[in-house]
């Protein structure tokens, strides 16, 4: 982990922390992460960041860098700057799998530490989660509509930053995606990169053909045409012309890019003549703000792509840009050291109190009928989602490979009704609370208004 993500936090986490370490320096507390709703067109998420925020826990240290600038800011006692420097994460974190499909309230990771220490981690922890969980979310419901045709993440020039780029072709993978444009993130996570050509290198020459001529030459077995720079029927005929080129020399155009106009159309103009051309083994690609909702408008058309690059869209996750997600105080421990539960009623920001746990209830064919939030030690006949992942500040949980994630998230949903899926998002999931965790609740709540 880089050192100077030591300081990527909020401020109050460190003032706050200053006044846990005058007031209540040996108190322990537990936190919820969770996301309070679903957002725009969602109907469940998938839980991603994991791998980065055990990293994170591992190996965060501030430096002494680190303490000269606090010290500089006059806020903090030296004490407290002394325990920062000497600061090592010793609690206890459970978390959701990545590649677990979640609903709201359901807790995605639970600390239970010293409260300084499970404070400190809560900026982190929450930007790590969101972003990767966002785009994983998004792009599984492509993948979804997408119906088997291979898929290619294309965001990067969209993406915000270089490391929410890697965050993004990571987390499409989980979802199913089959490869990526960015070079780095495709070595970074062993995926495979794919790309084909811009408009530019095709404008570079005086003639279409003759760009088209050049890039076969340089790629022999895979080469793909970008045919709608000037004229999409031309650029069709031209990469007719090619194909027929390059058949002759023993090689095989890979495929033809359709990038803007009616592609629907076009699809099935190049379709038919590339087969009448005896082409019939040339891939039709197809770009251009592609998303769920387009893709599957394509094929109820019956256009016959053969592959989309999803960029904008999936990347910055256009219609639902950020998850609301959560990190509250559910237990805390009192003077005699008993963890004590907690809740905040603001009005409509109500949290749950106590250590949960959630569990996945399965009907008799072994299908998915339900999730319960429960308090942690109570019985239910469900999987557990929350594992845990660290114990006493030593990293126990071994992170899966990507693919190992992604057959989990596949796995997952084809295990859900078939209306989770559905590209409309109306279908709510059943989600309830044990009757332990609602009776504890209530009591806990009247308990409090009435001391207010």
């Amino acid at each position: 982990m880089n050192k100077e993500l030591s300081l990527l936090l909020d401020l109050y986490e460190l003032t706050m922390g200053q006044g846990y370490y005058n007031y209540r320096r040996d108190t322990r507390a537990s936190f919820d992460l969770f996301v309070r709703g679903l957002p725009k067109n969602r109907s469940y998420l998938v839980a991603c960041g994991l791998e980065d925020i055990l990293d994170y826990v591992k190996n965060l240290r501030f430096s002494e860098t680190d303490i000269r600038y606090l010290k500089s800011q006059n806020l903090f006692t030296p004490e407290f700057l002394n325990y920062l420097k000497k600061f090592r994460f010793t609690g206890d974190i459970w978390a959701m799998p990545e590649g677990t499909v979640f609903f709201p309230d359901e807790p995605v990771v639970r600390i239970t530490a010293n409260i300084s220490e499970a404070q400190i981690l809560e900026s982190y922890l929450l930007n790590t989660i969101n972003l990767p969980s966002m785009i994983a979310s998004k792009a599984s419901r492509i993948v979804t509509q997408g119906q088997g045709k291979q898929l290619f993440d294309f965001s990067l020039r969209r993406n915000h930053g270089a490391q929410a780029s890697l965050m993004v072709t990571r987390s499409s993978y989980i979802a199913g995606f089959d490869g990526t444009s960015n070079v780095l993130a495709a070595k970074l996570f062993g995926i495979k990169p794919s790309g084909t050509m811009a408009h530019s290198f095709i404008m570079s020459f005086k003639e279409e053909i003759d760009s088209f001529l050049a890039y076969a030459n340089t790629f022999p077995d895979k080469t793909i045409l970008l045919v709608d720079t000037y004229n999409t029927k031309k650029g069709i005929a031209n990469a007719l012309t090619m194909g027929l080129y390059m058949k002759e020399k023993r090689n095989k155009l890979f495929g033809i890019r359709l990038d803007s106009g009616d592609i629907a159309y076009w699809s099935k103009y190049a379709r038919q003549e590339l087969d009448r051309a005896g082409l019939n083994f040339v891939k039709i690609f197809a770009t251009g703000n592609l998303d769920e909702f387009k893709i599957k408008a394509l094929l109820e058309k019956e256009a016959p792509v053969d592959s989309f690059g999803v960029g904008t869209n999936m990347g910055a996750s256009i219609d639902a840009p950020s998850l609301d997600v959560i990190y509250k105080l559910c237990e805390v421990t009192d003077e005699e050291g008993e963890f004590q539960p907690v809740m905040k009623l603001s009005k409509a920001k109500r949290t749950l109190p106590g250590r949960k746990q959630v569990f996945r209830l399965r009907d008799k064919n072994g299908k998915y009928r339900g999730d319960i939030i429960a308090l942690e030690k109570e019985r239910i006949k469900g999987k557990a989602l929350l594992v845990k992942v660290v114990s006493n500040g030593k990293i126990i949980y071994r992170n899966p490979t990507l693919d190992k994630i992604r057959s989990r998230l596949k796995y997952q949903l084809s295990n859900f009704p078939k209306q989770l899926l559905a590209i409309d998002a109306s279908y709510r999931y059943p989600l309830k609370l044990s009757p332990q965790l609602n009776r504890l609740k209530n009591k806990l709540s009247r308990r409090l208004e009435k001391r207010q």
